[in-house]
């Protein structure tokens, strides 16, 4: 009986020992994961009307191009033969929103923050700098709209897709914006619109 019990133990300290390394691995795993500045897990869900989908869309704008509609909150990507690539975005709250045309002037992955003075004249409790990483606003990636402050940029808050919040740039789930990322030159065309195209 003692020769089972103590075998028994044994048996249940080994599947502890094997146990350990396994879960040690697990949790490193989840740390190089989390290493990734800006890192969203691709479970976090947002409403399925905001998903990335190719759909049909009629334009006179060259592929490539990037047509962002602020009432639909929605960005268009321009594949040409009546097709688009659209995304979910959300867009700037009332009095945030504007329109007209830019380019993609610089592009950045896991972007720092730095907001500018107007905005923390407006909240000064804002930080000054933040580092590109966790919790960082500006998600993992940014697209610069010309010579403004503003951009396309991605978020830790994918329940804000499909909202108007931000101080007027427009932000992606972190998935979409590295998806764009990849699509689009520095130089792109980029047309904000307040309506749809007639």
């Amino acid at each position: 009986m003692n020769i089972i019990r103590f075998l028994s133990l044994a048996a249940v300290a080994a599947t502890l020992l094997f146990a350990a390394p396994h879960h040690a691995f697990a949790q490193g795993r989840e740390m190089n994961i989390g290493d990734q500045p800006g890192y969203v897990p691709e479970s976090e869900e947002i409403d399925p009307e905001y998903r990335r989908t190719a759909v049909l869309y009629r334009t006179t704008e060259a592929p490539g191009t990037i047509i962002i509609n602020t009432s639909e909150r929605f960005l268009y990507l321009i594949q040409g033969n009546g097709r688009a690539l659209r995304y979910g975005i959300g867009v700037g709250r009332e009095g945030f929103q504007w329109q007209g045309l830019q380019k993609i002037t610089r592009k950045q992955e896991w972007p720092d923050w730095t907001p500018p003075p107007e905005m923390i004249a407006r909240q000064p409790y804002l930080p000054r700098f933040m580092a590109g990483g966790p919790g960082n606003p500006m998600g993992a990636r940014a697209l610069y709209l010309g010579a403004t402050v503003y951009r396309i940029h991605g978020t830790n808050q994918p329940q804000t897709i499909g909202s108007a919040i931000s101080s007027g740039c427009f932000r992606l789930v972190n998935a979409d914006v590295s998806d764009l990322y990849e699509r689009v030159p520095v130089g792109t065309k980029v047309i904000i619109r307040q309506r749809p195209e007639i």
